[in-house]
């Protein structure tokens, strides 16, 4: 039997949410930037090695300066929550405990994953100076393009919500 799941994408402008999404779906990327307007919708059905079937409805979120400033409405529903931050720019992983803490306590049943994208890039030391001194966990380090690490985010979050059913 096919089950349907809801995984929103979360995170700053500019930091690879939709190369993301384009690179699980299509497996392409492009250097062009397009910025998301409100939401935009994708669906992609796989295989677990189970041999179950499961609909993914991935909802690719604009971009905010803040996870709290996001619409509840977005947000309703989901299954798991995708954090995604650059990890080339500060600006995007500096508030990462409080917006984590925030989307825990909204949705503390939720699924949430922490992903470092642009792992591509070299990894400034003020990256790993935050990280040593922060709560943080970052799960997953991605790179939409190169695809380094996005279908196993994917198929690992498919293979978490297929346990929890």
């Amino acid at each position: 039997m096919e089950s349907t799941k809801k995984i929103v994408l979360l995170g700053q402008f500019g930091v690879g949410k939709t190369s993301l999404l384009r690179r699980f779906i299509t497996d392409e990327f492009s250097k062009a930037y397009k910025t998301t307007l409100g939401v935009q919708i994708k669906k992609k059905t796989v295989e677990l090695p189970s041999g179950k079937i499961m609909s993914m409805i991935i909802w690719d979120l604009e971009g905010f300066s803040s996870v709290t400033k996001t619409r509840a409405s977005y947000l309703f529903g989901a299954s798991a929550f995708i954090h995604v931050f650059d990890l080339t720019r500060p600006a995007t992983y500096q508030n990462l405990e409080e917006e984590i803490a925030f989307i825990k306590s909204k949705y503390p049943k939720v699924l949430l994953k922490t992903v470092g994208n642009k792992c591509d890039e070299k990894t400034p030391n003020d990256f790993l100076e935050y990280i040593k001194d922060s709560s943080v966990e970052v799960q997953m380090y991605t790179s939409a393009k190169t695809g380094e690490g996005v279908n196993e985010l994917f198929m690992e979050i498919a293979k978490k919500l297929k346990h929890n059913d």
